[in-house]
């Protein structure tokens, strides 16, 4: 990812309380994910969130976000780790960052369970609307993953640096670097 980090026209404490407060943003997504807290992590995103997930169709809006990710996960126990982010402002209210992640799962079926532990990248946009940061895209690019069906491995190639042009966020513009 090309820059450093601090955009134009921040100073250093506007760049470093920015930083806590995307991390934060993080830290909550993650454990509202864990926790079905849906409503609360509804609320980190912007009204037009944009994901695209390996394997699914993007969804365009944070409710439609919302009903997958639910749907999803209804019957699993999850614990999302997210970590070394990196992270560069495009302007003092836009962001986007890359975070190495650890995922572990374990769904009940009958009297059975499976479960699965993934390695990947989340690569994401932020923007900052009425004082508070939020989620407005993600893409998840999972490296490779293992469970109890066995090893398994992404359809798609790791992406580099590249990570924001159009080919990740399909239909959206690419984020200016």
């Amino acid at each position: 990812m090309e820059g450093t980090g601090r955009a134009e026209g921040m100073s250093e404490l506007e760049w470093l309380v920015a930083l806590e407060e995307i991390r934060q943003l993080k830290a909550r997504r993650d454990r509202y994910a864990d926790a079905h807290d849906w409503e609360a992590y509804e609320a980190l995103h912007v009204p037009e969130q944009y994901s695209h997930n390996e394997g699914f169709e993007p969804w365009t809006s944070s409710k439609q976000m919302i009903e997958n990710v639910a749907r999803l996960m209804n019957d699993m126990t999850t614990v999302h780790h997210s970590y070394d982010p990196d992270i560069v402002f495009d302007s003092p209210t836009k962001a986007r960052g890359i975070w190495a992640m650890t995922d572990a799962s374990v769904t009940k079926a009958g009297d059975g369970a499976s479960w699965t532990i993934g390695y990947g990248y989340y690569y994401e946009t932020y923007e900052k609307r009425d004082g508070r940061w939020l989620f407005s895209s993600r893409r998840w690019h999972n490296y490779f993953g293992t469970g109890s069906n066995g090893v398994w491995f992404p359809k798609e190639p790791p992406k580099g640096s590249d990570a924001f042009n159009a080919d990740v966020f399909p239909g959206r513009p690419p984020t200016p670097a």
